[in-house]
C-alpha cells in the first residue's frame, strides 16, 4: 500500500532527514525568513527604476577596481576600473565579485551611494570556498570529519575573515553529490553520499551566514549548483548530464532543500545541461521545482558567463536570445556576460520579456540587500581596522589544525606502525610534497590566501621531534617528472632512515574545476619512485596527498601504512604531524569510495542490485555483474577508517520489529573502546529496502555518531528510524512510503556491521 499527497510527500507528514542521536535537521520545507520580502522601500524604489537601472541590479561583474591575484575564469567583458566606477555610478552594476580590501570596497561602495541616481548599494560577493587568508581542509577532506558542527565552525571563521576584507556573499558550499572521481570539483563538495551532502550543506550555509544575516561578519552562502552539475556524464567538467527525475530528485536535490532550510537565500544555476535542457534556461528546475514545489523567494545567479554559453549549448540563438531564455526561466542575476545590461531593455519594448518578470527578479535583489541591511548600512562589512584583528588569529589557525588532523583517514595500519615516536628513530620524507608549501591548500584555496601562513610536511614534523635533525628530507621527483639525480638520493635517504614517509599523490593543479582526469591513478613517476624505495626494504608510511578517491596500486597499495591526508590547508603541515606522532588519534571516514581500478568509475557504495549480482565466492559462476578481470567492490569504502585503538559495536536492538506507520523505530548498540588509546568512533546506520515499486540501493546511509571514549569506556549509541527515513521517488516523481521488509545495519562502513531487520507496517 502506497499513501502520497500530489506535493510528493505522504499524507500527514513531509519528508525530513534527521542525525539520529542529536539534533537533525528540523524539516526540509523551503521558507524564507520573515526579513527577506519586498518591503515598502523596496516597492519605492522599483517604482522610480528605470529598465536601464533594473537590468544593472540583475548584472553582477569581475571587481577590477580591487582584483584578486588571480582568476581561473576566461577573461570575458573585462572593463578597466575607471569604466567599472562609472557604470556604477550610472546604477547599471548590482553586484561586483572576487575583489578584496575593505577600504577599496568602501571607495566604490561610496561611489554608488553618492555617485548613482536611486543610491542603491552594491552587493560584494566572492568565490570563498574553504577558508580566506586562513585556509581549512579542502571541503571533501572535511566531509571526512563526518562531523557537520566542525564545518560549520570552519565556515563560520571564513566568513569573519572574509566579510573583514569587504565581502558580503560567498559562492559556497558546493552541495553537488559527485559519484565519479574523474570529475574535479570531486574535491569541493562532500562527495557521494546525499545524506551526509544534506546535513553538511546545511552545516556550511549555517556558519558561513551565522545567526545575524545584518551582522557584520555574516555573509550570505550560495548552495550550487543547481543542479545535479555532479552527474556530468564520464566525470568530464562542464559535460552533459543524463539522468531520471527520480535520480534527480532523491540524489542531487536534497542537499539543496536542506541547505535553503537552513537559511540560504541564493542559489547558483550549473554550467550543465539536464537531459537536453541547460540549467542557467531550465524552468523545470529554477520556476517549477525551486519556486514553484518549495516556494524559494531568494535569489538565482548565473554561473560565470553561464547564460551566454546557452548559445554554445545550441539553446540559444545567440546572445540576446540567451538573455531572454535565461530570465524566463527564473535566472535573477547574470554573471559577468553583460547580456542583461546589453538587452534587457530592447526585450522588454519588445514584448519577448515581461516587465513584470523583470521586476520580480530586482524586487528579489533588492530584498536580499535589504536583508542584509545595506539600505540601513551600507559599509556593513567595509571597515579597514577589521582586515588586520580578525584575520589569522590564533584561535583561526588552531582551528585549521584541528580540521586537518580531523579530516585525515587512516585507510591501513600494520604493525602496527603508526604512530611514530618523537624520538629514536630516524626518519626519511621522500616525495614531491615532503617539503612543498605550494600544495597544501587544494583547489580554489590559493585564491585568497595569505601563503605565508603555509606549513609543509617538513616543518611540521620536525617541529614535534626531539631531534630535528633526525629527519632527512629528499624530494625524489616532482609531480609528474623526474628531478636530475633525485631517486638515487631519496634511495640513499630511505637506507638511511629507519622509517620512510612518502609524501606522494596529485599536485592541486589536478583537482578542481576544469581538472577532469580519465586515469586516477598516482602519476607514474611518483609510482617508480615508490618502488624504488620499496625495494630498500624499509618500512613506508604512505601520505596521499588528493582531492578526489584515487586508484592505488603496487607497492602504494600494499604499503604497511597508508595515510589519506587530502589538501588540508594552511595548518597542513601540523595537523599531519599531529596525526603521524599521536597527538591526534585519526578518526576521519572516506566521504568516496577508493576503487580497485579508474575503470569502474562512477563507483558509489550506494548503487541498485541487479538480476545477476556479483556471486560471493570471487571464483564463482560467470555471467553475473562482474568484471571480467576484478569484483566491482571498493579496494576502500565509503564510511571506512581505522584508528590507533580498538572499537568493538556489539549488542544491536530494534524497539520493534513491526514499525507502525507514524511511530518511531529506535536502533541501539553499545560500543566498547576495547584499545589501549582513546579516540573518537563514527557509528553508522544504513538501511535497505527489500522489495520496492522501484529498485532500491543496496544500502542508504540514514544516521551516523561521533562517540568518543576512553580505553576500557562503553557507551551505548542510539539511533531513531521514522517512515520519513524509508522514504523514495515512486510513481509520478512524487515521495512515497511504502510497507514492507526493511535490512538495517550499525557498522564501522557501508560494508560491514551488525544486522537486523524490521516490517513497516500498512497505515491504519
Amino acid at each position: 500500500m502506497t499513501l502520497k499527497t500530489k506535493s510528493g510527500a505522504p499524507v500527514g507528514a513531509s519528508r525530513r532527514a534527521f542525525l539520529s542521536g542529536a539534533a537533525g535537521l528540523a524539516g526540509l520545507a523551503v521558507t524564507a525568513p520573515r526579513a527577506f520580502a519586498a518591503s515598502d522601500r523596496v516597492e519605492a524604489l522599483l517604482a522610480q527604476m528605470t529598465i536601464e537601472e533594473k537590468a544593472g541590479q540583475l548584472s553582477c561583474f569581475a571587481d577590477v577596481i580591487r582584483p584578486p591575484i588571480g582568476d581561473m575564469n576566461p577573461l570575458v567583458n573585462i572593463r578597466n576600473a575607471q569604466t567599472l566606477t562609472a557604470e556604477v555610478k550610472a546604477g547599471r552594476v548590482g553586484a561586483l565579485f572576487n575583489g578584496v580590501g575593505a577600504q577599496a570596497a568602501r571607495d566604490t561602495q561610496k561611489a554608488a551611494i553618492e555617485g548613482s541616481r536611486l543610491k542603491i548599494p552594491l552587493l560584494f560577493a566572492a568565490d570563498v570556498i574553504h577558508g580566506f587568508r586562513t585556509v581549512f581542509p579542502i571541503p571533501l577532506a572535511e566531509a571526512a570529519s563526518f562531523d557537520p558542527h566542525l564545518a560549520e565552525r570552519t565556515a563560520r571563521a571564513t566568513a569573519i575573515e572574509a566579510t573583514a576584507s569587504g565581502l558580503h556573499w560567498t559562492f559556497a558550499p558546493m552541495v553537488d553529490v559527485a559519484r565519479d572521481q574523474r570529475w574535479g570539483r570531486v574535491a569541493e563538495g562532500s562527495g557521494e553520499d546525499v545524506f551526509l551532502g544534506e546535513l553538511l550543506a546545511a552545516a556550511r550555509v549555517r556558519g558561513f551566514q551565522g545567526k545575524d544575516l545584518k551582522a557584520d561578519d555574516s555573509m550570505l552562502a550560495t548552495p550550487k549548483h543547481f543542479a545535479a552539475y555532479g552527474a556530468v556524464t564520464a566525470g568530464l567538467e562542464y559535460n552533459s548530464v543524463e539522468l531520471s527525475d527520480a535520480t534527480l530528485r532523491e540524489v542531487h536535490l536534497p542537499p539543496f532543500q536542506a541547505a535553503f532550510a537552513a537559511g540560504a537565500l541564493t542559489t547558483m544555476s550549473a554550467f550543465n545541461d539536464v537531459n537536453g535542457i541547460p540549467a542557467t534556461a531550465n524552468k523545470m528546475l529554477l520556476t517549477d521545482i525551486l519556486r514553484g514545489e518549495w516556494g524559494f523567494k531568494g535569489v538565482v545567479v548565473s554561473d560565470y558567463t553561464a547564460d551566454q554559453e546557452l548559445v554554445a549549448h545550441g539553446f540559444a540563438a545567440d546572445d540576446r536570445d540567451a538573455a531572454r531564455l535565461a530570465i524566463l526561466a527564473g535566472v535573477d542575476m547574470s554573471m559577468q556576460s553583460g547580456l542583461y545590461n546589453r538587452y534587457l531593455p530592447e526585450l522588454v519594448a519588445s514584448g519577448a520579456v515581461p516587465m513584470a518578470v523583470v521586476d520580480a527578479s530586482v524586487r528579489r535583489v533588492l530584498a536580499l540587500k535589504e536583508a542584509i541591511g545595506l539600505f540601513d548600512n551600507p559599509y556593513r562589512s567595509l571597515d579597514p581596522r577589521d582586515e588586520a584583528e580578525r584575520t589569522a588569529t590564533p584561535a583561526i589557525r588552531a582551528l585549521g589544525r584541528e580540521a586537518g588532523a580531523r579530516s585525515i583517514v587512516l585507510l591501513k595500519n600494520d604493525g602496527p606502525l603508526l604512530p611514530l615516536p618523537k624520538v629514536g628513530k630516524r626518519l626519511a620524507l621522500i616525495g614531491p610534497f615532503a617539503d612543498d608549501r605550494d600544495n597544501v591548500l587544494g583547489a580554489w584555496g590559493g585564491f585568497f590566501a595569505d601563503r605565508r601562513l603555509n606549513v609543509d610536511l617538513a616543518t611540521g614534523l620536525r617541529a614535534q621531534m626531539a631531534d630535528p635533525g633526525s629527519l632527512i628530507v629528499e624530494r625524489g621527483c616532482e609531480v609528474e617528472t623526474t628531478i636530475a639525480g633525485g631517486f638515487e638520493r631519496a634511495v640513499a635517504a630511505a637506507q638511511a632512515a629507519d622509517i620512510v614517509l612518502l609524501a606522494i599523490g596529485e599536485s592541486q593543479d589536478m583537482t578542481g574545476e576544469a581538472k577532469s582526469r580519465t586515469d586516477i591513478r598516482i602519476p607514474p613517476v611518483q609510482q617508480r619512485l615508490a618502488e624504488a624505495i620499496a625495494a630498500t626494504g624499509k618500512p613506508v608510511v604512505v601520505l596521499l596527498r588528493h582531492g578526489r578517491a584515487i586508484q592505488l596500486e603496487g607497492v602504494v597499495r600494499d604499503a604497511p601504512a597508508i595515510l589519506a591526508t587530502w589538501f588540508l590547508g594552511s595548518e597542513m603541515g601540523n595537523a599531519v604531524a599531529d596525526v603521524l606522532f599521536g597527538a591526534v588519534n585519526p578518526s576521519g571516514r572516506l566521504p568516496v569510495s577508493f576503487p580497485i581500478d579508474s575503470g569502474q568509475e562512477p563507483f558509489f557504495y550506494n548503487g541498485r542490485t541487479t538480476g545477476r549480482p556479483a556471486p560471493t565466492d570471487p571464483n564463482g559462476q560467470e555471467y553475473k555483474a562482474r568484471w571480467r578481470s576484478i569484483r566491482n567492490d571498493a579496494l576502500y569504502p565509503f564510511g571506512f577508517g581505522l584508528s590507533y585503538t580498538r572499537f568493538d559495536v556489539t549488542d544491536m536492538k530494534l524497539s520493534t520489529a513491526r514499525l507502525a506507520w507514524n511511530e518511531t523505530l529506535h536502533v541501539t548498540a553499545k560500543v566498547r573502546n576495547s584499545g589501549g588509546v582513546h579516540g573518537d568512533h563514527v557509528v553508522q546506520l544504513y538501511i535497505r529496502d527489500r522489495v520496492a515499486s522501484r529498485t532500491r540501493p543496496i544500502r542508504e546511509l540514514k544516521g551516523f555518531q561521533r562517540v568518543s571514549l576512553a580505553p576500557g569506556a562503553e557507551r551505548e549509541v542510539r539511533f531513531e528510524l521514522k517512515r520519513q527515513h524509508l522514504m523514495f521517488v515512486g510513481d509520478n516523481d512524487y515521495w512515497i512510503s511504502e510497507p514492507g521488509v526493511f535490512d538495517v545495519w550499525i557498522a564501522n562502513s557501508s560494508v560491514d556491521g551488525l544486522a537486523a531487520s524490521f516490517e513497516l507496517l500498512p497505515v491504519g
